[in-house]
């Protein structure tokens, strides 16, 4: 078999798992392999070929993979509406409950439920919003 044929493989299963993983190593080395495959059409030993794959899979896994992920995660200071509350500080108005309660974010009242279930959560406690689902933030509390 011939080694472009080996490097294409490599690439192809490294890129194909890269979609159904998401981890943003597997796609790095599929990059590498793909560079490795170009050096064996022009006819590269076996040795450049492997240099090339390890140089690649090295680069792109310590430069670029911290530079991608740092983009995926959205600043806190970038977010806008609602997915800007998440993490945010409230104070409990009315007793929280999985059922029902009031806290204030940012100066708006808000329906607030309890993130966990059985946690109450007294007035004028200091919370953490972790999601908001339509009208209602759910919040939780370190009491």
């Amino acid at each position: 078999m011939s080694a472009w044929v080996v490097w294409a493989i490599v690439a192809a299963v490294c890129a194909g798992a890269e979609a159904v993983t998401l981890t943003l190593v597997l796609g790095f080395v599929a990059v590498a392999a793909a560079a490795a495959l170009l050096v064996a059409v022009l006819g590269g030993p076996a040795a450049v070929q492997l240099i090339a794959f390890i140089a690649g899979s090295a680069a792109l896994l310590l430069v670029a993979r911290p530079i991608a992920k740092a983009h995926l995660r959205t600043p806190t200071q970038l977010r806008s509406g609602v997915d800007a509350l998440i993490g945010k500080r409230a104070i409990v108005l009315e007793t929280v409950s999985a059922d029902d309660g009031r806290v204030k974010i940012g100066g708006e009242v808000w329906t607030a439920r309890a993130y966990i279930e059985d946690q109450v959560l007294q007035a004028g406690t200091s919370v953490d919003v972790v999601k908001i689902q339509g009208a209602t933030a759910f919040v939780y509390g370190s009491e």
